[in-house]
This record gives C-alpha cells, sequence and structure tokens, in this order.
C-alpha cells in the first residue's frame, strides 16, 4: 500500500511543511502506523485511508511542534560577558531546569507519561485518555498529582 503511493504520499505531505525533513519525519512515522496494523484490519480504499493518516500524523507533528516552541523554546542568554545578566542568575535558572528534570524523572511512570503527553506534546485529557485507554478522569488525577508533586518538590526554587 505505501510503496505504490509513495511518491505522491510525499508530494501531498510536503505541502503542509515547509521543510523536506518533516515531511520525511511524517511519512516515516505513517509507516510505521501502517507495519503495526494488523494484517486483517478490512480497508475498503488503502489510499484514501494511507492519505488520511498522513494527514493525521501531520497534525500531530505540527501539535507537538508547536507545544515544544511553547514549552521548550531555545533560552537566548543575554551576554554574560557584557554585563547584562549576572552569572549567578544564569547558574541559578540552569539549577532550577535540573531540579525540575529530576523531579519530573522522578515522577511514577504513569504520572510522568500523562504529563508530559499533556504539558509537553500538547494533548488534551481526551486525546491522552483515548491513546492510553484510560478515563479522561484518570488523566485529570494523574496530571493533578504531578503537578501537586512538581510543586511541592520544587517549593523553594519558586518565586
Amino acid at each position: 500500500m505505501l510503496t505504490e503511493s509513495y511518491g505522491d504520499l510525499v508530494r501531498h505531505v510536503a505541502q503542509r511543511f515547509k521543510g523536506r525533513a518533516d515531511a520525511d519525519d511524517v511519512i516515516q512515522d505513517t509507516y510505521l502506523r501502517v507495519r503495526n496494523m494488523p494484517s486483517d484490519t478490512p480497508i475498503q480504499n488503502p489510499q484514501a485511508y494511507l492519505f488520511r493518516m498522513a494527514n493525521n500524523v501531520a497534525v500531530d507533528h505540527v501539535r507537538r511542534r508547536n507545544a515544544q516552541e511553547r514549552h521548550i523554546s531555545p533560552i537566548e542568554f543575554p551576554d554574560v560577558r557584557s554585563g547584562e545578566v549576572s552569572v549567578d542568575r544564569v547558574i541559578d535558572y540552569r539549577q532550577r531546569l535540573a531540579a525540575l528534570e529530576r523531579v519530573v524523572a522522578d515522577l511514577p511512570a504513569r504520572q510522568r507519561e500523562v504529563f508530559l503527553m499533556h504539558k509537553f506534546d500538547g494533548l488534551s485529557h481526551s486525546e491522552i485518555a483515548a491513546e492510553l485507554g484510560i478515563t479522561r478522569s484518570a488523566v485529570e488525577k494523574l496530571i493533578m498529582k504531578a503537578l501537586a508533586t512538581c510543586r511541592d518538590r520544587l517549593d523553594g526554587l519558586l518565586d
């Protein structure tokens, strides 16, 4: 199914992205999804199904990239040598960031997974619930527990 439509699919996906690398990532993710489908899945129109799947993967890719840009955008540090920011402030920031990374890494596996899906992948509670096969209420509780843990463990570092 994928090999016969590869060229058309690449052109279709490339229209959504400026760079070829993003399109290639979407094509690869689409291929992996197709490969992991049960072989007995009934599909009436394989090409339409493939293109719809690629569209869904592209939307996920864009959503994830936008969430990362909002939450993990590279921080431009002012030139410390010019005196704009003190070395102490940069060190303090890095220590706070390292502490947050440790707290998130120490969360129970399911809490960490749900927290990262929500905060960094930008997925809604409903999307996370559907992807993990749990209830929306369970997702909300896991996120609340993760946030409470972060707040409690980082309390001394918050301004």
